[in-house]
């Protein structure tokens, strides 16, 4: 590193940052370290068959929940594409994002109303089966929540991906009179097969680090994950030993999935040529058009049960007396106020990896990259390795010897909340930072100004609505948190989402479902608030 590097406020903001990052997972692995060194004998003793019939569970469940997710996502996407204008398509792509915005303990009670035991379909399916509907907790509603939650995503991506074909393919195969059969085969599964490995691995590394959905829904021991395994054992069994090798499988399950996510990423780019005349689809015949109804409708209903299902039941609570609770008002302050810090903390560790790794690029020479540009570079990237209830056990087995661990729940919801934002909070403010930048670097070089006033007088013209957008998103998903919480949680501290948590274990299922709806709209209308600025700033540029 040069001093003309070292010198320079952006970098040091980004080591700043880097440091609190490293210091934050840092301490997790240490609390792990000390924990199996303190114990090593327990540690090894806990992998027994419990351990490994939890690791097979996992994987199955991933495994289960990602091939019922891609497979139908494959034909709605290709439904929709088939179909660029009909009445209510664009409604649906933005009901397909939904579920991205909903916390998931609000869609696991959605899903309950409307599949459980008491549920809206329980009638039905008693009568179908000729004896008294179960329920759905166990395995089958662990799947259900996560096809409800990746069938929109991977739908979305799929067609993202075939939007890339080049119109000039479709425009050569109406002119061939290239059947529907034929097209699929030749045109549309080349680039549907190339994102394949991509949406899928994504899909799975979401389904095996699910930790809210197996907690709400798994129903017991059967059902338990190594993420709800990690819960257990530090919050009703007290065991570190097993608390300790359950989280370093995790790590090291995790590790393996985000190693194959980055070698098989999905390459959705099409062709190197120029389009020269507008996209022209083949002509659908009606067969194909009632399959294809059919595929979005029920894709549709699949979705929209559960979010229908969630505002009937919290429309049932009375929201009035829940309103009037002091429990449910000291909870809703201690969620804003920790989603709002944690909101703020995250855009400023983006804004200055974002910073650093731009100053870092432009002074680079020519050769390959330092090691500090590549961490600011891909730093906030590492945390997708380490999932929040991985951080947030370490860090209980290391401040456990230094006094009460629940009077820290404040700090640890705020800063472990913040950093797993920061992933999404970086896609909105990079590209509009080094926009900034490619446009008024030399000028600020020559003029002499940086630091908190090129900050304030050049840069924050153009970051204002990425930095409300990487802002409103991360709020959101601060919100909806239910991981760190739930390690951490007590009755003097708690959140909407552990409120609802307990009143859902205690049986106050229509609490819980007024609750659930204050809790989604909050969250849904910050996401779509997010969603707003963002287009906004792409019109503006």
């Amino acid at each position: 590193m040069t001093p003309a590097q070292t010198t320079d406020s952006r970098v040091s903001a980004g080591i700043i940052a880097l440091a609190a990052i490293t210091l934050l997972i840092g301490g997790a692995f240490a609390g792990l370290l000390v924990e199996g060194a303190h114990d090593f004998s327990g540690a090894w003793a806990a992998f027994d068959p419990y351990l490994l019939r939890v690791v097979r569970f996992t994987l199955w469940q991933a495994v289960l929940s990602t091939l019922l997710s891609v497979i139908p996502a494959l034909f709605v996407a290709r439904a929709l594409s088939r179909h660029p204008r009909f009445f209510g398509r664009a409604f649906i792509l933005q009901l397909f994002a939904v579920p991205l915005a909903l916390p998931a303990i609000v869609a696991a009670l959605g899903i309950l109303a409307l599949y459980g035991r008491a549920g809206y379909f329980a009638g039905l399916f008693s009568a179908v089966g000729g004896q008294g509907w179960p329920g759905i907790y166990g395995l089958s509603g662990i799947l259900v929540a996560h096809v409800f939650f990746n069938l929109p995503l991977a739908t979305r991506l799929f067609l993202e991906a075939l939007q890339t074909i080049p119109a000039d393919q479709w425009r050569l195969a109406s002119q061939l009179g290239m059947a529907a059969r034929p097209a699929f085969r030749l045109i549309e599964w080349p680039t549907l097969r190339a994102a394949l490995p991509g949406v899928a691995g994504l899909v799975f590394m979401l389904c095996i680090t699910s930790f809210t959905i197996v907690l709400t829904l798994g129903g017991g021991p059967a059902a338990t994950t190594l993420e709800v395994g990690i819960y257990q054992a530090l919050r009703f069994d007290f065991d570190p030993a097993r608390a300790v090798a359950l989280t370093l499988l995790q790590i090291a399950l995790t590790f393996i999935v985000v190693l194959a996510l980055t070698r098989l990423g999905a390459n959705v780019v099409g062709d190197t040529t120029l389009p020269v005349a507008p996209r022209r689809y083949l002509s659908v015949d009606t067969t194909e058009a009632s399959l294809n109804a059919v595929f979005i409708v029920l894709a549709l209903l699949f979705v929209i049960g559960p979010m229908a299902a969630t505002v009937s039941a919290g429309l049932g609570a009375d929201l009035g007396r829940l309103a009037g609770e002091a429990a449910v008002r000291q909870a809703t302050l201690t969620s804003a106020v920790l989603a709002f810090l944690s909101a703020l903390l995250s855009v400023m560790l983006s804004l200055a990896l974002t910073m650093a790794r731009r100053a870092l690029a432009l002074r680079r020479r020519a050769g390959r990259r330092t090691l500090l540009e590549h961490a600011t570079d891909t730093g906030a990237g590492f945390v997708l390795v380490v999932p929040p209830i991985v951080i947030g056990a370490g860090w209980f087995l290391l401040l456990r010897h230094a006094g009460d661990v629940f009077a820290i729940a404040p700090v640890m919801v705020v800063t472990v909340n913040s950093v797993m934002a920061m992933p999404f909070a970086l896609r909105a403010v990079r590209p509009a930072y080094d926009a900034a930048s490619e446009r008024h670097e030399r000028l600020c070089a020559q003029l002499g100004i940086s630091g908190w006033a090129r900050l304030r007088l050049v840069d924050w013209p153009s970051l204002r609505r990425p930095l409300a957008t990487a802002f409103a998103f991360a709020m959101a998903l601060s919100l909806g948190d239910l991981g760190v919480i739930a390690l951490f949680g007590s009755d003097s501290v708690q959140t909407l989402p552990y409120l609802l948590l307990a009143r859902m274990g205690s049986y106050r299922t229509q609490d819980a479902a007024g609750l659930a709806l204050l809790l989604g709209l909050v969250c849904l209308t910050l996401v779509l608030a997010a969603d707003w600025l963002g287009r906004d700033k792409v019109r503006n540029v």
